[in-house]
């Protein structure tokens, strides 16, 4: 079975949906209300709730493009507004993690400042944000944060403090951070790949 591209359908391309009204994209939706949903939470100390959110949002990242693949409801707006929903909800989690002491601040360095780089040379290179498409190690980087976090917040629930489970979670986490300074290296290059490629259409249309 696989994990990565599941419920797609055989038989090549899938149309592009105009509309946003769509079931994987109510899905996206719902992972984005669960962002503030988390932080309460965990304001409130209730680190098993926690646990939860975090586990039902990580969820729902395979799910809506399981979805969309098999009901064929990929969409233009999905395309964009899925990678949207996990930065915002890695990069917020991540941030919590680091005010409430869960996690050292090495996790929000390695996630927050790639992404503000890569926003940054967006805005300098085409006046505006840049949607690429999803690559392989961005899509496992994004299942071991999403792994590693919940198991990361486990340890501070009840009756769950042991060692082992703290050292599996920084382990997850550690490589989700490695991958994702892979994902950067990637998406940075192929940012201004993009741009050379604009650039030489432009000079070779005739004026």
């Amino acid at each position: 079975m696989r994990l990565i591209g599941a419920g797609a359908r055989s038989g090549g391309e899938v149309a592009e949906l105009a509309t946003a009204l769509t079931l994987p994209n109510l899905i996206t939706v719902l992972r984005f209300l669960g962002v503030p949903l988390f932080v309460w939470l965990i304001t409130q100390q209730a680190y098993g709730a926690a646990v939860i959110t975090l586990v039902v949002m990580g969820s729902t990242d395979w799910v809506d493009g399981y979805v969309a693949r098999r009901l064929n409801q990929v969409s233009v707006v999905g395309k964009w507004l899925d990678p949207v929903a996990d930065r915002t909800a890695l990069i917020v989690v991540a941030v919590t993690f680091v005010i409430a002491g869960i996690a050292p601040a090495w996790l929000v360095w390695t996630i927050v400042i790639p992404d503000v780089i890569l926003i940054i040379n967006a805005l300098v290179l085409f006046r505006g944000p840049l949607h690429l498409p999803v690559i392989t190690v961005g899509k496992i980087r994004t299942a071991l944060l999403l792994v590693g976090a919940p198991l990361l917040l486990l340890h501070r629930v009840e009756g769950y403090e042991q060692e082992w489970l703290l050292i599996l979670a920084e382990a997850v986490l550690a490589a989700g951070c490695v991958l994702h300074l892979v994902a950067f290296f990637a998406y940075f290059r192929a940012a201004h790949r993009t741009y050379r490629l604009q650039q030489a259409g432009k000079q070779s249309c005739p004026s």
